[in-house]
């Protein structure tokens, strides 16, 4: 089952940077069945609250299901994986108790297909490739950072384009490490365009990163179908790389 760009998010190029306050009154949802719902998340928002008590991603999914279906009392969301604050794309949710624990099965089992698409500073000199390194969470900086020690964390790229000193490189990844994609194309010396924690000269207007989760593919919690979604890359990084 292949879920197509909602009509909100445009044609060609998704619109990534869509206002705040407009997306807080209407949350882009990209699929939803009995027990999951997946959801599209700006940059800048986060995905589960933290102290600083802005709203999250799964305040605005509880608040959606509450309003749709006039839930009374409190309203169950699992939180099953994670997007970093300043990174876009696809974010699935669990509306269930059994969804919640058949989608945290298939992150475990590396069951769930996540691809990502991230604009870089530089050319790399293969068109493809695989990265490699052996990360841990440094503690002091909250950096993932290449340890002797560290977990093995491989990174697997695809150039899509290059203009100007820039690329668009399509990626994907065993496993969601803590910062892993941010690090490792640092580590090789390409730096995802506004990312001043891993090595960017610059920040973006809107203190994004160029980084967005655009394909996820899983099962069905009931059923066993498989689900595929998928989004454009962002609109306004067509003027990197187009």
């Amino acid at each position: 089952m292949v879920i197509s760009p909602p009509q909100e998010l445009g044609k060609g190029f998704a619109d990534a940077t869509l206002s705040y306050h407009i997306f807080f009154m209407n949350i882009q949802v990209l699929y939803e069945d009995n027990h999951v719902i997946a959801v599209f998340k700006p940059a800048g928002v986060l995905s589960q609250g933290d102290n600083t008590g802005d709203p999250s991603m799964i305040d605005q999914v509880k608040k959606y299901l509450k309003e749709k279906y006039h839930k009374p009392g409190n309203v169950f969301v699992g939180l099953v994986h994670r997007l970093d604050r300043p990174v876009s794309g696809i974010m699935l949710f669990a509306k269930t108790s059994k969804g919640a624990s058949r989608l945290s099965e298939q992150f475990r089992g590396r069951q769930v297909e996540k691809t990502y698409h991230a604009i870089v500073l530089g050319v790399p000199d293969k068109n493809r490739g695989v990265l490699t390194n052996f990360l841990a969470k440094d503690k002091k900086t909250l950096k993932a950072r290449e340890f002797s020690d560290g977990k093995e964390a491989n990174l697997r790229y695809e150039v899509a384009l290059s203009r100007g000193g820039y690329s668009l490189l399509k990626i994907t990844i065993d496993a969601g490490k803590f910062h892993q994609i941010r690090s490792q194309l640092s580590l090789a010396g390409f730096p995802i365009l506004g990312d001043l924690k891993y090595g960017a000269p610059a920040s973006l207007p809107d203190n994004s990163v160029a980084l967005c989760a655009t394909f996820l593919s899983f099962y069905a919690a009931t059923g066993g179908k498989k689900v595929n979604v998928s989004i454009e890359i962002p609109k306004d990084w067509e003027r990197y790389v187009r």
